[in-house]
C-alpha cells in the first residue's frame, strides 16, 4: 500500500514580505475631476500622468494605500481621503507604453478642507512636496503628514513640532 504523503504546512508569512501601507497624496483641477466626482462613481482610473516623477510614484502604488485627494485651482486644499484600489497598469490613455495609470476609490470626505495656506503654516508639514514641489501631481507623504493633515481636517489641532 502506497501512504500519500501530507502536504507540507505553508509556513507562516514572513513580515518582511508584508508591506506597511504608504501614504500619497493626488491632486487634481475641481473642474476637470472633483472629490464629489469621484464620490459619485465610488471608483475611478487616475490616467493622464505625463511627469517622471509622478509616474514613478504612480508605479509605487499598492492596493489598500491610502490617498490624500487634493483640489488644486482656485481652492488649493485636501478635501478627502482615497484609497489604491488597483495598483499601476498601462494607461489606456498613452500612446506611449511607458506610462501608468492606477485605480483609486473614495474612503471619506475631510470635515474640513485643509488649505494650503494651513499646510505651508504648520511646522510638521514644513517638508511635505506639496510646499516644496508644488506642480507635483502624485507624490509621497509621510504617516505624520497624513495624520497631521486628517487631524487638521478633523478640526483638531494637533501638536506642532
Amino acid at each position: 500500500m502506497i501512504k500519500k504523503k501530507k502536504p507540507a504546512p505553508t509556513p507562516p508569512a514572513s513580515s518582511k514580505s508584508k508591506q506597511a501601507s504608504r501614504y500619497w497624496m493626488v491632486k487634481q483641477e475641481p473642474e476637470g475631476y472633483s472629490w464629489d466626482d469621484l464620490t459619485r462613481d465610488g471608483r475611478t482610473d487616475w490616467t493622464g500622468v505625463r511627469n517622471f516623477q509622478a509616474r514613478n510614484n504612480l508605479r509605487q502604488m499598492k492596493v489598500g494605500d491610502r490617498v490624500l485627494f487634493y483640489h488644486s485651482g482656485e481652492q488649493k486644499a485636501v478635501v478627502g481621503i482615497a484609497q489604491v484600489a488597483n495598483a499601476a497598469y498601462p494607461d489606456p490613455t498613452a500612446d506611449e507604453d511607458q506610462w501608468v495609470a492606477v485605480d483609486i476609490k473614495p474612503l471619506k470626505p475631510l470635515r474640513e478642507p485643509v488649505t494650503l495656506v494651513a499646510i505651508r503654516a504648520h511646522p510638521k508639514l514644513s517638508n511635505l512636496s506639496l510646499v516644496r514641489q508644488s506642480r507635483l501631481s502624485v507624490m509621497p507623504v509621510t504617516k505624520e503628514e497624513f495624520e497631521t493633515i486628517i487631524a487638521l481636517g478633523d478640526g483638531k489641532k494637533p501638536k506642532k513640532g
